[in-house]
């Protein structure tokens, strides 16, 4: 008999047994905007047993043309809210945990502590040298992500070579220095790189494949040009 997570069972390098690892295990997504959107759908769909959500934010008008969990009638609501809602009724057996503020050096540690693997959704460089100090302390995967107008990276840090994120930009001082600049972004982009954020958390979590741990993945949509480079 078919059941929801058929497709899943078929796969050899999935199967029961990683479904029930995914069932097992717990991630939490930093920032549910445009990277958050893609990674919270398919990790929910593909039975994830806890998925943590935290952002401050609420919805605007200008989210909508990527943040693809979002709809008109929620302009205004708070995003973890409206982003559990629609998650749980894609998925009830996934338990959503929602976190309406920042990740801040008062909470991290101890917010990240209760998951098994970190999702970067946010769009700063001083919250993702934090994700990347508690991971690297507490020895939990960071699945990082970033987008910027046409353009994306992707990599897997803390996890077997054990790079982090202060390794591939370790100018931690000056980049936390630079004001905060809102940039344009093809409304896809997110989508391409938040999806493949999700399939190297479902690797890491099924064992299945090669993560991108100690690579990084750098990917230009406009030439549809891929590269992925090894981490010094």
């Amino acid at each position: 008999m078919e059941h929801r997570y058929h497709r899943h069972h078929l796969l050899q390098q999935i199967g029961e047994e990683g479904q029930q690892k995914l069932r097992n295990a717990s991630v939490l997504i930093v920032g549910v905007g445009g990277l958050g959107s893609p990674i919270a759908l398919y990790l929910t769909a593909a039975g994830i047993g806890r998925i943590g959500l935290i952002d401050a934010d609420t919805v605007s008008l200008t989210n909508l043309q990527r943040q693809i969990l979002y709809r008109e009638h929620q302009l205004g609501q708070p995003k973890v809210a409206c982003a559990k809602d629609t998650l749980s009724q894609l998925n009830s057996e996934t338990v959503i945990d929602t976190y309406p503020y920042l990740l801040t050096h008062d909470n991290a540690s101890e917010i990240i502590a209760q998951y098994d693997v970190v999702v970067d959704g946010c769009d700063n460089h001083a919250t993702r040298y934090l994700i990347d100090a508690c991971c690297g302390a507490q020895g939990k995967p960071y699945v990082y992500g970033s987008i910027g107008e046409f353009h994306g990276q992707v990599s897997v840090f803390h996890h077997g070579k054990g790079k982090g994120y202060i390794d591939l930009y370790p100018d931690k001082d000056h980049l936390e220095s630079l004001p905060r600049t809102t940039l344009g972004v093809m409304g896809v982009v997110p989508g391409i790189v938040g999806t493949i954020q999700a399939a190297e958390v479902v690797k890491l979590i099924t064992a299945a494949g090669q993560t991108l741990d100690g690579r990084l993945l750098i990917m230009d949509v406009l030439t549809m040009q891929m590269h992925t480079l090894e981490l010094e």
